[in-house]
C-alpha cells in the first residue's frame, strides 16, 4: 500500500496537468431524488472527519477553492431541482 505522501504527491501531479482547470460543461438529466441524494453524498463528503491515521482523506490534498467550487455546486444543483427549501427543512430534523 501506497504512504499518504505518495498519495499525495500522485493526486497533486493529476491535478498540476495542463488542462485540469478548464470547465467542463455537463449536461445530463436525473431525478430530483438522485440531486438531492448527490448534493447530500457531497456534503457528507466535505464535512467527514477522517479517524484513520492510515487513510488518505482526499479532501486535504484538494485546494480549498476547489472544495467551495463543490459547496457552490451543492446550492447550484438543489436550486435548478427545486429542492433548495425541501432541503432545508429536512436539514432541520
Amino acid at each position: 500500500m501506497l504512504a499518504k505522501a505518495d498519495v499525495s504527491k500522485i493526486y497533486e501531479t493529476v491535478f498540476s496537468i495542463p488542462g485540469m482547470n478548464d470547465s467542463v460543461k455537463i449536461t445530463f438529466t436525473i431525478p430530483r431524488k438522485n440531486v438531492l441524494l448527490l448534493s447530500k453524498v457531497i456534503e457528507k463528503g466535505l464535512t467527514m472527519k477522517d479517524t484513520d491515521e492510515k487513510s488518505i482523506n482526499m479532501f486535504d490534498i484538494v485546494p480549498k477553492s476547489s472544495l467551495q467550487e463543490l459547496q457552490t455546486l451543492i446550492v447550484e444543483l438543489l436550486e435548478k431541482a427545486g429542492l433548495t427549501e425541501m432541503n432545508k427543512n429536512l436539514q432541520s430534523f
